[in-house]
């Protein structure tokens, strides 16, 4: 199954009141869901930083488009920003992601080395280089085992606090034209202008 429009919103959190220590995790809005191999590759609908750069390009939506969703929305847990809100969610923006892989910036203080790294790699231009979910769960499992990785986590939490009660929020005012709701993306133009680029 690939989900096709997985971002912050589609994702709910259940936190019993007994018990702090555990929260169950929901993916919602399943209604652009469907079966790998039963896509139409001819409707984009979602949030564009979310929407990996194949899709954009009119390949059809994978598993591995998936996983650059889910590395962008890393990337959102770590900062409390959407990618790329500072600026317009337009044409341009597609194709610098496209032709130029640009990626929103993180601030190295802002989460853990291992966590940056294995963001990147699920937001990799190349589809066949970001991990799978079965690498992801392990990976996952074994950062939670690891008392090193959680003192890198706590180091990333007292960053995070210090900026708030300096009034530093890392939380950024959003760009009125980045639009960070799902919507249909009009990619028509686009193969064309990555063509001439090539030329």
């Amino acid at each position: 199954m690939v989900h096709r429009d997985f971002h912050p919103g589609n994702i709910l959190f259940n936190k019993l009141i007994l018990d702090e220590k555990n929260t169950t995790i929901y993916i919602a809005d399943m209604g652009l869901c469907g079966q790998v191999d039963d896509l139409d590759e001819t409707k984009i609908y979602g949030v564009m930083p979310y929407v990996a750069p194949e899709v954009l390009r009119g390949k059809p939506y994978t598993i591995s488009a998936d996983i650059y969703s889910f590395g962008m929305i890393m990337y959102f847990t770590a900062t409390g920003r959407q990618p790329f809100a500072n600026r317009e969610h337009d044409f341009n923006l597609m194709l610098e992601i496209c032709k130029e892989n640009i990626r929103p910036e993180i601030n190295e203080q802002e989460a853990p080395r291992f966590y940056i790294d294995l963001m990147k790699r699920c937001w990799s231009s190349d589809p066949d280089s970001r991990p799978d979910v079965s690498e992801l769960e392990s990976l996952f499992f074994d950062f939670l085992d690891d008392p090193g990785i959680e003192d890198q986590l706590k180091e990333a939490d007292e960053y995070r606090r210090a900026l708030i009660e300096n009034n530093q929020s890392t939380h950024s005012s959003t760009y009125s034209k980045a639009i960070c709701v799902s919507r249909i993306l009009d990619t028509s133009e686009l193969e064309g202008q990555l063509d001439e680029m090539i030329i």
